[in-house]
């Protein structure tokens, strides 16, 4: 089975590539030859356009007009389209449409759990179809990071399910648990930053489940993701950029993370939303990589589509750091220059890359040097301390809080300062740089003001305050130097995809079709593709629906789909329970990812969600509007579900911002969900909900639930012509109305023609399948 998939892939290749024999843009295909004679390869020149308009394009947009000239195939995707990033000057304003393939795809263990059994869900309907199965296969390099969970006994049953995908699929590469986060594998081994596939030489671009990528090329969304492995292009707007210009250099004493943090606040000020951020400046010379990437990452938080920073000689030497030989350095150098995509912003950068080394490439350190300083006086007997990952922290809830009425405070260096996320009781959650974190606990509270108060004794029983114990950043590059070595790396990573012992004795079936445990309680075949057909349902409007939730500005998707840990009095927890699993064995909602009956009984489930139908009330409950019962989101969605009653969800401005998780919109889907109705959405979590054919609406400006006096206890009918066709992107939506009389319009949210061919298949994967079996 194993050898036909493999046939069959490579057919499949020739296949597209015999649609246009003769290239598109042949013409400016040129070789890049080597310093020392010979070529690194061949690739697909701009300034070999002669087109003035090049130069003048932010390096981001470079990278994606690249991307449509080298797969102009004038199906997918064609001339038009590759003129409409050139003119990027004139065509951003007007919100065009433009196809974008990503090089690859990355995938953490929670979030890639879901999207691999969607691939094994896609090979049944396909054969289900009387289709080959073997058709479903990544045809770009997926990689699969296991971070979340250390042990391979404790989390035997995921790991199995992952290791099955990396033989089950071709070109998708696990790498086992003990390697590192996800973050940290991608930028010291996975990253590319150019391409060689066949001779040809291209940049680097990610598409995935987590907010993982180098330089901040990075689109995350996990039906795109899945889309993006069977060769669909990603369809999105041409974004707009927002430069940010860095000058000047941090001052001794603030820490990457405030800026970071004055960064991030900054740019929510400026409303980024759908755009590109690209930074600039000599500054960025001062900013390491680890520092670029953790800006980056935090674009959810900002609101923009991507932060991005174009490669410079900081890059290059973080590659040779990180165990990038120097041929592959070279290379990368060379086509960025030769395409226009290297960044200069200070010459004299060059002439020491030990200096620039120093101070520029260096990793998060200072925390430990500063807990190094401290071990020197007792550590208050109500501090406990213990050495594992933050996520994990976060997620398996050490520190068990027991009484609800206790206002508990969390402090962290990450991005998840959100209620109830580090610990569903706290209530209070503060970013700080690690060094600050570090220092609160050692002092064991956030109530004390450092500049007066000495965080503890020594043992000499004299006070010590944060200023005696904070390093310098000749003390913090100190300790970078004689640590930090390539050869750790090259240690580290020869043996990435070795795994420990437990992970080589796990057995696994070498089948195209995965087996489904029905006693599994951690993977299980979401129903979504059951009983599929090559007919196609059509756009659909809403009738008569009832409002599941009313719901507020800033609502995060951790309130929608809390990643934490699941309450013994929860829903989720009465499933497990039923099932014979024991409390101590619940997991968190993250862990159990991969089983649909748990995240949609934690859907809504976030114990500081405020839903106005309860007024006032805080909790996982809703009304139920027939009979007026207040029941749990789930008991509620099923009683709708059991009455064939569709459902909209009302909320306010930034719905589903900070974090995102997998299955949101499926969970919705599973409840009867056909609409949300909101004044603004996050992009990720609206494009997920197209993926799974429910209708994003936004409230036109100036109005919202409130200012059109809705109370959530209306019907609500939306109506929609019958033909796609007759569907225009973002157009108005005129008849929204209730049966109290009320009638208002809304914006639909379907962006791209290619999203109202997704609403007209019932989503992404639907509409993948029928292609796929077309062929």
């Amino acid at each position: 089975m194993a050898a036909t998939g493999i046939q069959f892939c490579v057919l499949f290749i020739v296949l597209q590539v015999t649609v246009s024999s003769q290239h598109a843009f042949e013409g400016i295909l040129n070789s890049l030859p080597k310093p020392g004679g010979g070529k690194f390869g061949k690739f697909y020149s701009l300034p070999a356009l002669n087109d003035p308009r090049i130069d003048r394009l932010p390096y981001s947009i470079k990278i994606l007009l690249e991307c449509a000239i080298r797969n102009c195939d004038n199906f997918q995707i064609t001339k038009e389209d590759v003129e409409k990033i050139a003119d990027w000057e004139n065509t951003s304003p007007k919100q065009v449409e433009i196809p974008f393939k990503p090089a690859r795809v990355l995938l953490q263990d929670f979030t890639g759990v879901p999207a691999v059994i969607d691939l094994a869900c896609i090979r049944d309907a396909m054969e289900e179809l009387g289709n080959d199965p073997n058709k479903i296969n990544p045809l770009v390099p997926v990689d699969l990071v296991v971070d979340h969970s250390v042990t391979v006994d404790v989390a035997r049953t995921r790991f199995a399910f992952l290791k099955w995908g990396s033989f089950a699929f071709h070109n998708m590469l696990v790498v086992p648990s003990g390697s590192g986060i996800v973050h940290q594998v991608n930028l010291e081994y996975l990253a590319r930053v150019v391409f060689e596939t066949d001779g040809i030489l291209y940049p680097d671009s990610v598409v995935g489940t987590d907010s993982a990528a180098i330089q901040g090329r990075n689109y995350y969304s996990s039906r795109r993701a899945e889309a993006t492995m069977l060769v669909q292009p990603i369809s999105m707007v041409l974004p707009g950029v927002v430069g940010f210009k860095l000058t000047g250099q941090l001052r001794e004493g603030v820490t990457a993370t405030d800026l970071v943090l004055t960064v991030t606040q900054m740019l929510k000020k400026h409303c980024v939303v759908g755009k590109f951020v690209e930074f600039y400046g000599e500054g960025m010379g001062e900013i390491s990589l680890a520092d670029r990437a953790t800006i980056a990452n935090m674009s959810p938080e900002y609101g923009a589509t991507m932060g991005f920073f174009p490669v410079d000689h900081v890059t290059l030497q973080y590659l040779k750091l990180t165990g990038r030989s120097d041929e592959k350095v070279a290379m990368i150098e060379s086509y960025l220059r030769a395409n226009k995509m290297f960044i200069d912003y200070n010459e004299d950068m060059k002439a020491d890359w030990h200096a620039c080394l120093n101070s520029k490439v260096g990793f998060k350190v200072s925390s430990d040097n500063l807990y190094g300083k401290m071990i020197h006086f007792p550590i208050p007997p109500i501090v406990s301390f213990q050495l594992i990952s933050a996520i994990s922290v976060i997620i398996n809830n050490v520190y068990l809080i027991y009484s609800p009425d206790i206002i508990a405070a969390a402090v962290l260096s990450g991005n998840r300062n959100f209620e109830g996320r580090i610990h569903p009781l706290t209530r209070a959650n503060y970013l700080a740089s690690p060094p600050l974190v570090v220092a609160y606990a050692l002092a064991g509270t956030v109530d004390i003001n450092f500049d007066q108060e000495p965080i503890g004794k020594g043992k000499d029983g004299k006070s010590v305050y944060l200023k005696d114990i904070w390093p310098s950043n000749e003390e913090i590059a100190q300790v970078f130097q004689s640590l930090v070595l390539p050869d750790m790396f090259k240690n580290t990573y020869e043996a990435i995809t070795k795994g420990s012992r437990l992970w080589n004795e796990l057995s696994v079936p070498s089948s195209t079709l995965y087996t489904w445990d029905a006693n599994s309680t951690y993977i299980h075949k979401p129903p979504y593709l059951k009983n599929m057909s090559m007919e196609l349902p059509g756009p659909r409007g809403v009738k008569d629906a009832y409002c599941l939730l009313y719901l507020g500005d800033s609502i995060t998707t951790d309130h929608i789909s809390h990643g934490g840990t699941i309450h013994n009095d929860s829903l989720a927890a009465q499933y497990l329970r039923e099932l014979g699993v024991d409390r101590k064995d619940f997991n968190s909602y993250g862990c159990r990812r991969g089983n649909d009956e748990v995240m949609v009984r934690g859907t809504f489930a976030n114990i500081r969600i405020l839903n106005k139908l309860l007024n006032g009330e805080v909790g996982p409950k809703t009304i139920h509007i027939p009979t007026g019962e207040k029941l749990h989101v789930y008991e509620a969605a099923m009683s709708y579900k059991a009455a064939d009653q569709e459902t909209v969800v009302l909320a306010g401005a930034e719905y589903a911002w900070m974090w995102q998780s997998s299955r949101l919109a499926c969970q919705g889907s599973n409840a009867t969900m056909r609409a949300v109705i909101t004044k603004s959405f996050e992009s990720i979590h609206r494009s997920n909900l197209v993926g799974m054919g429910i209708i994003p609406l936004c409230f036109k400006p100036g109005e919202d639930a409130g200012t059109l006096r809705l109370t959530g206890h209306e019907h609500y009918t939306i109506d929609l012509p019958s033909k796609v066709s007759e569907i225009k992107p973002g157009q108005d939506v005129r008849d929204v109305t209730t049966d109290t009389g009320k009638s208002f319009t809304c914006t639909l949210r379907f962006d791209t023609q290619v999203e109202l061919a997704y609403f007209d298949h019932g989503g992404i994967l639907p509409y993948v399948i029928r292609n796929l079996a077309k062929q």
